[in-house]
């Protein structure tokens, strides 16, 4: 399991489940094995039954080192109390549903209706989570672009209150987030900007208020309208 996929012994696909792993050993050692001795012995080897998490392979291993090298130093103004570290990022909420894990009655498929929205019918938010005392702040007004990152600033500040210490913000190589009218914008308000490493959201703390709102707003939930 650890070593190979299913595939490389005559199985379908790259995930090992119980069944195929069942079957394998049948192959194999011509015995059958049932599916709770077998977690039992998967368990004494420390492996887990677990959602895996995705990594971008285009990500640059050298540049992700090099960025956690650098947010070391920042951490530490943070838990020293001299600089405010604030992370932001964006997300499109379709109006249309996102599926998900619900109770329903055994033996019955849990239906949901949809409304069939156009993909295009969604709602385009700016998010900023505040690191250093633990808040969260979500702006909409249309889609995101260099003039709306630049309102969002605006806003951010005025929710930030006067800046007394530091204050770094964190966020992606979006076009929106480059652009010199943001860039300029962004150090006027006093902000010092520092970008993410290409393709490493998971390097962005913000994503958890994303997955909140898609688990308790838009699962298993289409709205009659944005």
């Amino acid at each position: 399991m650890k070593e190979s996929a299913p595939i490389e012994h005559g199985l379908p696909g790259y995930n090992w489940t119980l069944k195929k792993l069942r079957r394998w050993i049948k192959q194999v050692f011509a015995c059958e094995v049932g599916r709770r001795t077998l977690s039992k012995v998967l368990n004494t080897h420390d492996l887990s039954w677990k959602k895996c998490q995705k990594v971008l392979k285009r990500a640059n291993p050298a540049k992700r080192a090099a960025f956690m090298t650098a947010f070391q130093k920042l951490y530490t103004q943070v838990c020293q109390g001299a600089m405010r570290l604030i992370y932001i990022d964006e997300a499109h909420l379709h109006q249309d549903m996102d599926l998900g894990y619900t109770w329903a009655q055994k033996g019955e498929p849990a239906w949901r209706l949809s409304h069939c929205p156009r993909l295009q019918d969604r709602i385009d938010w700016y998010g900023a989570y505040d690191f250093t005392n633990g808040k969260c702040f979500i702006w909409n007004e249309g889609g995101c672009n260099g003039d709306n990152t630049i309102k969002f600033l605006h806003h951010l500040a005025a929710w930030l209150g006067p800046l007394t210490a530091p204050t770094v913000i964190i966020w992606d190589g979006a076009s929106c987030h480059t652009a010199k009218a943001v860039q300029a914008e962004a150090a006027r308000l006093g902000f010092t900007l520092v970008p993410l490493p290409g393709y490493s959201p998971d390097l962005n703390p913000i994503e958890g208020l994303w997955k909140w709102m898609r688990e308790d707003v838009t699962r298993n939930h289409c709205y009659a309208s944005t």
